[in-house]
């Protein structure tokens, strides 16, 4: 099946550090991401309801990205990305999701999205 980039932005209330750190840790993905995330070298477990999704980390830059691979996926092109966006002119953040879902899937995915980005945005107090 064929898969289709989304790209939501949601405005977010913390420091930069503060907002990666809950990005790329199993601890701070662990509080609104899934209910456990565990690492072993470069591969993330998320865990949600007993069952257990990996994810190899491509990429990150303190402060600025996050970029995982899901092990289960066959395209190699595929990811999720966290990006901070900071404004130049007001110092506003932004947390950019970047993924990459199925055709028949981006309605849903947006909605599930903006649903674990609000856990997020409680939890930062944004």
């Amino acid at each position: 099946m064929a898969k289709e980039k989304i790209e939501l932005e949601f405005a977010v209330r913390s420091a930069p550090g503060i907002l990666y750190n809950r990005l790329v840790t199993p601890g701070g993905l662990a509080e609104w991401f899934a209910d456990n995330v565990k690492l072993n070298e470069d591969i993330y477990t998320f865990v949600w309801e007993g069952m257990g999704e990996d994810a190899k980390l491509l990429g990150k830059r303190d402060h600025e990205f996050v970029r995982f691979h899901w092990m289960d996926d066959d395209e190699d092109d595929t990811y999720f990305e966290f990006r901070i966006k900071i404004d130049a002119l007001t110092g506003d953040v932004a947390l950019l999701v970047i993924d990459h879902v199925d055709d028949d899937e981006v309605e849903e995915s947006k909605q599930l999205w903006e649903k674990q980005i609000g856990k997020l945005k409680m939890i930062l107090g944004s």
